[in-house]
C-alpha cells in the first residue's frame, strides 16, 4: 500500500479538528447532567416532592435534547437524485464546449425535463462543476463536506454537519429542546443561586457547581432564543439561510418569496402532516428534496406545460399564479386545497424519482 501523501493527512486532521465542537457540547452537557441531577437536586434539594418533580422533568428535557442532538448530528446529508447528474454523453459534449451559450444549451438540454425553477443571477442553468451534475431547486454545494447539499440551510460546526432536507426538522428540535433545557435549568436553580450570594447554601463543592450552572444556562438562553427564534422565522417564510441572505433567482427575476405557500403550508412542508411526529426527532418533512412547489409570477417556458384543456396557472387567495410542474406526489398535495397541479404526463415514472425518506437513497461518504 502506498503511504498517504501530505493532502491526506491534513484531511484527516481537518476531520479531528471538525469534531472540536461536538465534544465540546458533550462535555458540557455531561457536567450539566451532574451539576443539575446530582448536586443539585440530591445533594441541595431538601423537599423530596421537588426533588421527584424536578428530576423527572429533567430527564424527559435531557433526553429530547440528546435524541435530537445526535440525529442533527448522524443523519447523513441527501445529495441529488442519479437524475440530475449528466449522462457520460453529456460530459464529453460538455467538456469539449467552451465556456458561453454552447455551453448553456448543453445544459439546457439536460434540464429540459427536469422540476428546476431556480437560476444563477445570470439566468444561466445551475450547475456544479466539482460534482458534475444540475443542480435541484435550493441545492448548493457545501465546500466543507464537498457535495452538494438538498436545500441546504447551512453547515454547522456544532453538530459538524450539513443541516439540509434530511436533518433540518432534527436541528430544529435541537435548538427548542436546547433552549428549553437551558430555561428549565435557569428557573429551577435561580431560588438557590441567590442563597448562594446571600450565604444560604452550606459550604461545598454543590454551591460552586450551583453558581456556575446557572449562568452557563442563562447565557446559552440568550443565545438559543435568538438563534431559535430566527428559524422560526425562517419556517413561516420557507426560506433558508443562504436563501434569507441572497433570494432565490427565478427565469422571471429574483423572488425573496418564490418558495412560500403560506404559513401552514410552509409548517407541513418541515414537520409534516401528522402532528403527532411533529415534536419528535423522526423524519415527517414532505417531499424528496429534489422539488418544491413554488408560487412564481411568471411560468417557466422551458418547463413541460400543462396538457390541453386544462389551466396553466391558478390564482390563491395572496394573488400569486402556480405554473405547472413535475413535482412528487407528498409535495404537490400541498396545493390541492387552493390549487390543481399536474403531473408530466410525458414521462409519468419521472415525478417519482427521488427519495421521501433520507434513509432510503443517500450516496454514501467518501
Amino acid at each position: 500500500m502506498a503511504p498517504s501523501g501530505p493532502g491526506s493527512v491534513r484531511r484527516r486532521c481537518r476531520r479531528v479538528l471538525y469534531w472540536i465542537p461536538v465534544v465540546f457540547i458533550s462535555l458540557l452537557l455531561g457536567w450539566s447532567y451532574y451539576a443539575y441531577a446530582i448536586q443539585l437536586c440530591i445533594v441541595s434539594m431538601e423537599n423530596v416532592g421537588e426533588q421527584v418533580v424536578c428530576l423527572i422533568a429533567y430527564h424527559l428535557l435531557f433526553a429530547m435534547f440528546v435524541w435530537s442532538y445526535w440525529k442533527t448530528i448522524f443523519t447523513l446529508p441527501m445529495n441529488p437524485s442519479k437524475e440530475f447528474h449528466l449522462s457520460y454523453a453529456e460530459k464529453e459534449l460538455l467538456e469539449r464546449e467552451p465556456r458561453g451559450e454552447a455551453h448553456q444549451e448543453v445544459l439546457r438540454r439536460a434540464a429540459k425535463d427536469l422540476p428546476i425553477y431556480t437560476r444563477t443571477m445570470s439566468g444561466a442553468i445551475r450547475y456544479c462543476d466539482r460534482c458534475q451534475l444540475i443542480k435541484p431547486d435550493r441545492c448548493h454545494h457545501c465546500s466543507v463536506c464537498d457535495k452538494c447539499i438538498l436545500k441546504m440551510d447551512h453547515h454547522c460546526p456544532w453538530v459538524n454537519n450539513c443541516v439540509g432536507f434530511s436533518n433540518y426538522k432534527f436541528f430544529l428540535l435541537f435548538l427548542a429542546y436546547s433552549l428549553l433545557y437551558c430555561l428549565f435549568i435557569a428557573a429551577t436553580d435561580l431560588q438557590y443561586f441567590i442563597k448562594f450570594w446571600t450565604n444560604g447554601l452550606p459550604d461545598t463543592q454543590a454551591k460552586f457547581h450551583i453558581m456556575f450552572l446557572f449562568f452557563a444556562a442563562a447565557m446559552f438562553s440568550v443565545s438559543l432564543s435568538s438563534l431559535f427564534g430566527y428559524h422560526c422565522w425562517l419556517v413561516s417564510k420557507n426560506k433558508s439561510t443562504l436563501e434569507a441572505f441572497r433570494s432565490p433567482v427565478f427565469r422571471h427575476g429574483t423572488d425573496k418569496n418564490g418558495f412560500s405557500l403560506g404559513f401552514s403550508k410552509n409548517m407541513r412542508q418541515v414537520f409534516g402532516d401528522e402532528k403527532k411526529y411533529w415534536l419528535l426527532p423522526v423524519f415527517s418533512s414532505l417531499g424528496d428534496g429534489c422539488s418544491f412547489p413554488t408560487c412564481l409570477v411568471n411560468q417557466d417556458p422551458e418547463q413541460p406545460s400543462t396538457p390541453a384543456g386544462m389551466n396553466s396557472t391558478s390564482k390563491t387567495p395572496e394573488n400569486h399564479q402556480f405554473p405547472a410542474k413535475p413535482l412528487r406526489e407528498s409535495q404537490s398535495h400541498l396545493l390541492t386545497d387552493s390549487q390543481s397541479w399536474t403531473e408530466n404526463s410525458a414521462n409519468p415514472g419521472k415525478g417519482k424519482a427521488g427519495m421521501s425518506n433520507p434513509a432510503l437513497t443517500m450516496e454514501n461518504e467518501t
